[in-house]
């Protein structure tokens, strides 16, 4: 079976790190992706929903409780609120926040973890703190496949090099080189070649 999602935390420069990523996917890429992003309420989500649709030229959502997860198409998580991911569905939450962060990668990363296993992808992008360093723990404890951006590349490294000094990171990558490894990634799996740590060439 393929990978069915991928899950991206970013923070600080994130946006810009969204668009590069998501523009460079091949139109043929086809699991979902569930996004959190932190931003504040006041920032909210027209304005990444709207440049993601226009870059990524797939189906963009805010995710909504019990929304079905469907191949092909990218979710968001609400400002202010957790994004949870069950076996095929969302859930959202307003719990206290992880880490400073509500949304929080690291919630974001168990649920999908626990739900997807190894057919699930995390990728944590640029970011000032610490947020998605337990989470690549839990989905590589799980058997899915764990990438972090290479820090010299990041806005800020923080995020990603706490994901890295884990040990649970497979694949360190610059940030354009992160759309390639995720359809090399992809398309390994779909003719059952191995995907393990390291970089994957075709």
């Amino acid at each position: 079976m393929g990978y069915e999602l991928v899950i991206i935390g970013a923070s600080w420069g994130g946006l810009v790190a969204l668009e590069r990523v998501l523009a460079a996917l091949p139109d043929h890429f086809e699991p979902a992706i569930a996004i959190a992003q932190h931003r504040s309420v006041e920032t909210g989500l027209g304005g990444l929903a709207g440049v993601l649709t226009r870059l990524s030229r797939r189906p963009v959502h805010e995710a909504s409780d019990k929304d079905d997860i469907c191949p092909g198409h990218i979710y968001l998580a609400p400002a202010d609120y957790h994004l949870l991911v069950e076996p095929g569905s969302f859930a959202l939450s307003v719990e206290a926040a992880v880490k400073h962060s509500r949304p929080s990668i690291d919630v974001l990363f168990d649920s999908a973890a626990d739900a997807y296993g190894d057919r699930l992808i995390a990728v944590v992008l640029t970011g000032a703190n610490e947020d998605g360093a337990h989470g690549v723990t839990r989905v590589k404890r799980r058997g899915g496949v764990t990438i972090a951006q290479d820090p010299a590349t990041a806005e800020r490294p923080a995020m990603p090099a706490a994901a890295i000094a884990t040990g649970a990171v497979d694949h360190v990558v610059p940030l354009d080189g992160v759309a390639q490894v995720l359809a090399e990634l992809a398309a390994r799996r779909a003719r059952n070649l191995p995907t393990g740590a390291g970089r994957v060439n075709p």
